[in-house]
């Protein structure tokens, strides 16, 4: 079985993780073929975040967290989801849901065709 990684950076997202993890598992749940991880980072939220996250893990035993002291920015956050990945394959994503994860099964079978790389691109806003 092949394994993913979901890196998703998380800065004030008390109001929509919840959200965006039930709605990325309706994806999951439709590729039985992968195993999913996700690897959220608290980027220093002033809100409820870091306690969303928690409450998530516990319910979830494929999600893992790491919280920041202080927001040090998305890219920080990038790259600290990135240090902890392990899987065939990584996802980088904002838990905004502004990238759908309903692209997941044609970015797989992309790779599937032999590309070591994919990248989505929104074609109207």
């Amino acid at each position: 079985m092949k394994t993913i990684d979901l890196v998703v950076p998380c800065y004030n997202e008390e109001e929509g993780l919840e959200h965006f993890v039930e709605e990325t598992n309706k994806v999951i749940d439709t590729l039985p073929e992968y195993y999913f991880r996700y690897i959220l980072i608290n980027d220093g939220s002033k809100d409820k975040t870091y306690l969303v996250m928690k409450r998530l893990a516990a319910r979830f035993d494929n999600i893992k967290y790491i919280s920041f002291s202080r927001n040090f920015g998305k890219e920080a956050a990038m790259y600290a989801g990135l240090q902890h990945c392990d899987a065939d394959y990584v996802v980088v994503m904002d838990a905004d849901l502004q990238h759908p994860p309903a692209v997941f099964p044609q970015m797989l079978e992309a790779m599937n065709e032999g590309y070591d790389c994919c990248a989505t691109k929104r074609d109207e806003r």
